[in-house]
């Protein structure tokens, strides 16, 4: 097979396993009752651990208004709660409850261990190939999201 066919194949699957990282994060959203932009912030929360609501807005590029809608949906939902910063009481954090790192093991940890045990067929050549492949999808998938967001404000 040429190099032209096997990157149109790569492009090809990276296609698919998009329409699949949606279709697990639709499958997710609906399990734990909640939209997927409410289950994008409670995936910062989760992975960066307790973060201020300014934090939280920049990583998902919302305002701060409607990151305060979010973290009202979430806490209403008993996933996530707001408390005081120990070194700043006047600093409110949002942190991750019991019941949100309950659905991330029930949901999630299935999924990350499979992804270990395909995994574990590579050597580590290949997975380093792998995440140098991934880290370079992951440029050019932010580069362009910033031009066609550029465009867009024109």
């Amino acid at each position: 097979m040429s190099k032209s066919d096997l990157a149109y194949r790569v492009a090809r699957e990276i296609r698919l396993l998009q329409q699949s990282f949606d279709a697990f994060d639709e499958a997710a959203a609906a399990r734990i009752g909640v939209n997927r932009t409410d289950l994008r912030a409670l995936d910062v929360v989760l992975g960066a651990g307790p973060v201020t609501a300014g934090e939280l807005a920049a990583e998902l590029r919302l305002s701060p208004a409607a990151t305060t809608t979010v973290i009202d949906r979430l806490e209403r939902a008993g996933l996530v709660a707001r408390t005081r910063d120990a070194d700043n009481r006047r600093r409110v954090l949002v942190e991750a409850t019991e019941s949100a790192r309950a659905a991330e093991r029930t949901i999630y940890r299935p999924v990350g261990e499979a992804g270990l045990r395909a995994l574990a067929r590579y050597d580590s050549g290949q997975l380093e190939t792998i995440l140098d492949f991934l880290s370079t999808a992951r440029i050019v998938q932010q580069e362009h999201a910033e031009r066609v967001a550029r465009e867009t404000s024109r």
